[in-house]
């Protein structure tokens, strides 16, 4: 039965840390904390994860201990820091340093507007934020601190939305780092930018990338048991328009069971394995039947990364994806720029893949059919068929460039089906990248992006900068503003400043 592994944000902590110090008293200091308080919990009610307040910092010691602390626990995926007064920004060195979860720096004060009348020097003494964030903006600078900064009062809805991107991609950040990924057969031959370096990739993302037998996959769906096979089946006559010879008792009714089977069998390696993503190759299928595709399709739509052909870096990317956008319209799926509409302003792109793309990128009911693959060499198989919502979407590709992984996403505006496709039986999205087709490929193609992609109906491109800088990896974005003199002069810019930020 359909599981989801997407999670529920909420149970995810980010501490709420307040800078002062011992200079103003103790009645100021309790004022302090007394108005952090109240920050923080307007913060709580503005993101999705759990804002934790922790007692306000005045020393260096106090400062490094909560930094190590939150370290260690794994429920916490980021800090928020704030300095309500002037906080001496030399405490804040060792933390800092110490300091291995994401950062969001908040530049607040207690009020929104000020009492012009009633301000005197006890409340100047008070509310000193906008210099000792400046402080405190100069030494995270010095020592090279990757953060995310959000200017504005709390009760202002730009901040909270900016502030919960931030918490999204925090909570992808978490995901990658205790990810397991089970890559079933390898690299699908000869194929260059679906490659990488796996070592790299878990130092950088923290991901486990290993492979598993096809021959473990095909002895766990061997040794699914009929009810569980019945009991797929009938979720699949509820849930989808099924086509009448898969039902029981219909000529390719075995099809269908069998399709059930792999999608039981995967689910439970999956489960016991630890594992929340996977990838496939239909170059090494050794015992199974079908290629997976109905199997795949759900389990991406219950939160589970996939790459197709080993691509594991995808794999990633649509779990990363699957996190960020929790609790939120929409999903994500592997993606593959196929074919092109090219008459002359009408440019769009036909996406789709042999068989996975995931039915969270619509709203209506798919149909769930088998046909022929014409690659793979064995029967055909079950799938979904749909096409995509219209809507605003991202296309989000990872490619290893030896010295460094590369992040590309691509701002798109998915389009109704421009006309019936009545021959292509696989889930499929029509889009018009932005700026413009011709544009938005040229700047793709010279940043050497992967034809693989994530495509997310949830997430925004402030999640993907912040995901990015929490990762330490280059993104290249590719919008309403793109030019491609401006891409090249990024292009250029980024292979010296990475080129030289790597340790001798």
């Amino acid at each position: 039965m359909s599981r989801s592994i997407v999670p529920d944000l909420a149970q995810h902590e980010v501490w709420f840390l307040t800078g002062s110090q011992h200079l103003y008293g103790p009645e100021t200091l309790a004022q302090v904390a007394s108005q952090s308080q109240e920050v923080a919990r307007g913060l709580d009610a503005a993101v999705p994860a759990s804002v934790v307040w922790k007692p306000v910092l005045t020393g260096r010691d106090e400062i490094r201990r909560v930094m190590l602390e939150a370290n260690a626990d794994d429920r916490v995926i980021g800090v928020v820091a704030w300095m309500h007064t002037f906080s001496p920004a030399k405490m804040w060195i060792a933390g800092l340093d110490a300091l291995q979860k994401p950062l969001l720096h908040l530049h607040t004060q207690a009020n929104a507007a000020l009492p012009w009348g009633e301000i005197d020097f006890d409340f100047m003494n008070l509310n000193q934020a906008a210099h000792g964030d400046r402080e405190f903006a100069y030494i995270e600078t010095r020592l090279g601190v990757p953060r995310t900064t959000v200017v504005g009062h709390v009760s202002d809805p730009a901040v909270g939305e900016r502030a919960s991107a931030w918490v999204r991609a925090a909570a992808a950040r978490a995901a990658t780092r205790s990810m397991r990924l089970a890559r079933f057969g390898d690299n699908m031959r000869f194929v260059a930018v679906t490659e990488g370096d796996k070592t790299e990739a878990e130092h950088v993302f923290g991901v486990q990338v290993n492979t598993w037998g096809v021959t473990e996959l095909a002895a766990a769906v061997d040794a699914v048991g009929a009810s569980a096979i019945d009991a797929l089946v009938a979720e699949y006559a509820d849930r989808y328009d099924v086509a009448a010879d898969l039902l029981p008792g219909g000529a390719r009714a075995e099809s269908l069971r069998y399709g059930a089977a792999v999608e039981a069998g995967l689910r439970t390696l999956l489960e016991d394995g630890g594992f929340s993503a996977f990838t496939t190759n239909f170059e090494d299928l050794g015992a199974l039947r079908q290629l997976p595709g109905l199997a795949v399709q759900r389990l991406q739509a219950d939160g589970y990364g996939f790459g197709a052909e080993g691509d594991w870096k995808t794999a990633v990317l649509v779990r990363a994806a699957a996190v960020m956008g929790a609790g939120l319209p929409g999903g994500a799926s592997l993606m593959e720029d196929y074919t092109y509409h090219l008459v002359p302003g009408e440019e769009l792109i036909l996406g789709a893949h042999m068989l996975e793309v995931a039915p969270s990128l619509t709203t209506a009911r798919p149909r769930l059919d088998a046909h022929p693959l014409g690659i793979g060499g064995k029967e055909d198989p079950v799938r979904l068929v749909f096409t995509a919502d219209p809507g605003r979407a991202l296309v989000v590709a990872l490619s290893d460039l030896r010295e460094r992984f590369r992040l590309v996403a691509n701002a798109v505006e998915r389009v109704p089906l421009p006309a019936p496709m009545p021959k292509l039986p696989v889930g499929h999205a029509v889009w018009r990248p932005l700026p413009d087709f011709r544009t938005s490929t040229t700047a793709w193609l010279t940043a050497g992006a992967a034809h693989h992609t994530v495509m997310s109906t949830q997430t925004s491109l402030d999640m993907w900068r912040d995901f990015a800088r929490m990762s330490g990896v280059e993104l290249l974005t590719i919008d309403e503003s793109t030019t491609i003199d401006g891409f090249e002069r990024d292009l250029r810019a980024n292979a010296a400043y990475y080129r030289l930020a790597q340790p001798l």
